[in-house]
Parts: structure tokens; sequence; C-alpha cells
């Protein structure tokens, strides 16, 4: 697997950032030689683009990481959206194969695999959309830079260990991972710890305390979390209004959602949607 090493001791430098909503059914992307490295986190759709020589397709949910003098192009039309960055690594990061365990928490340096899948898309992109908001709001160089950074290294949170075998799992580890997936894909449903328990098989006591004892939150707060995070993703990538969001989400009063988010996240809906507002979007 191709991963890049990213040093940590200072910031990336950001170059540009944007989200790209294609035209048509029929674009294709552009050739070029990136002069960077582009990041390029998929909303929606599939991007068909070659590196080199290597072709990706790159679905939802899924990124890519392309690095400085690639031969950039699409080999096929690509109806789809997506947020990109552009960055330069001040060390000169360089592509690796078969890249070494995470170190410890102290250690300076990741290693970021080319291409992949999010485990909290939206989290990501929420986090995109704070840099972009930034970048118009105050474009302040150096903020931009740390933000730029931490972006990355989310993005190596979400992705580490993803390639660990399932069999070193435990019982109860592969049974909280699938309730996880379960809530992740119910989301905007109107979930109850008795449906997922029964879905599952288990005893409802028996399956939160697990969940509790696993993730130090409880079943019940973990499903009203992910609900927020979608919530904070829609407000923050859509033009969905508050109440349109609320009825995504499984709610039928659209008042009970609002204090829901205000209670888990701090502020309103509107609130959070006027914080981060200035999206940077492209078409070519």
């Amino acid at each position: 697997m191709t991963a890049f090493e990213l040093t940590l001791e200072q910031p990336v430098t950001l170059e540009m950032t944007g989200k790209f909503v294609a035209p048509s059914a029929e674009w294709v992307h552009l050739s070029r030689i990136l002069q960077d490295y582009e990041l390029i986190v998929m909303t929606e759709g599939v991007l068909y683009l070659a590196g080199d020589n290597q072709k990706f397709t790159v679905s939802k949910g899924e990124y890519l990481l392309l690095p400085p003098l690639t031969r950039q192009y699409g080999y096929k039309p690509s109806d789809c959206s997506f947020y990109w960055l552009h960055y330069q690594a001040a060390d000169g990061s360089l592509a690796k194969t078969n890249p070494p365990q995470p170190g410890g928490a102290e250690d300076p340096v990741i290693h970021l695999p080319q291409y992949g899948t999010l485990r909290n898309l939206e989290k990501i992109i929420v986090m995109m959309k704070q840099l972009q908001d930034s970048v118009r709001s105050y474009n302040h160089t150096v903020l931009n830079n740390y933000m730029s950074t931490v972006i990355l290294c989310e993005l190596y949170n979400q992705t580490r260990n993803a390639g660990a075998d399932p069999s070193r799992r435990t019982k109860q580890e592969q049974l909280y991972n699938d309730i996880v997936d379960y809530i992740k894909w119910s989301r905007s449903e109107h979930i109850k710890v008795s449906q997922i328990a029964a879905y599952f098989g288990y005893n409802e006591k028996y399956l939160s305390h697990l969940f509790t004892v696993i993730s130090g939150i409880s079943l019940k707060q973990y499903i009203l979390q992910q609900k927020m995070e979608l919530a904070k993703f829609l407000l923050t990538d859509t033009n969905q209004n508050v109440s349109e969001v609320s009825q995504q989400l499984g709610y039928k009063d659209c008042h009970n959602f609002m204090k829901s988010f205000k209670k888990i996240v701090g502020l309103t809906p509107t609130e959070f949607r006027n914080a981060y507002a200035k999206r940077l979007l492209f078409y070519k």
C-alpha cells in the first residue's frame, strides 16, 4: 500500500481549497501535472481519476491523495462532487510502501494512505467547510495552514488500523463495531436501543452495558451524537432548511431536534450554519 510520510513538527502550507460540483454527467477531470499535494474527499457520485499510470475509482465516503509531479487526468466521465485541498509539505514527504505501524502518541511523523474509506465522512467535510470559511473570512495564512494540518491528522486517525485482521478482534469488539455500523446507516430513522437489541438478538441491558464499557458513553447518547454529526454535515454541506434536516434525521417535531442539537453542539442549528457560511464552490 502506498502512503505519504508527513512530519508534524510544523504545519503544511495551504495552497487552495474548495468544493467541486460536476456541471454535468459528461464532465471529465482535466489533465495536468500537480505542483503540490491534492486531497480529494468524495461527497456524491463516483470520480474516475488517474494518477500517472494508476487508475482510481473514488466513491462517496472515500478519499484520494496524490503527490506533486503526478500526471493527473480523468479517464472517463464523472458525475460527482467532492471537497479538495491542495497543500505543500515542507519536509518534502516521500511516497512509501507498506508504511510502519503507528508510533506512540508523541510520534511527530504520520503516514497517510493514498486511498481509502473514511470512518466519519461528515466530520471531515465539516472541517473542510470550516477551513473554507476561514479562508474567506480571515485569510490568515498561519491559521489556515494549521487548520489544513488538523484535517490531515483527522484523516490519519480515521484510517489508522483500517486494515487490521478482523480475526484478531474479540467477539465483543466485533459486536460493538457492528452496532456502530448499524447506527451509522440508520441515523435517518428514529432508532431506539430496544430496536438495536432486537436486531442483534441480545438483551437490551447487556447491549447497553457492553457499549458503555467499550466506548465510554451510553448507547442512547451515542445514537444522539451520531444524529447530530449527520445534522452538522447537512447544515454545512446542503441548503436544506432546519425543518428539512429535522425530517431527514427522523424527527417528527422540529423543536425536539433543535433542542437536541443545542444540547450536544452548544449552538442552535441556525447558529451553527451561520458560523461557517462561506463555502468555496467551483464548477470548472
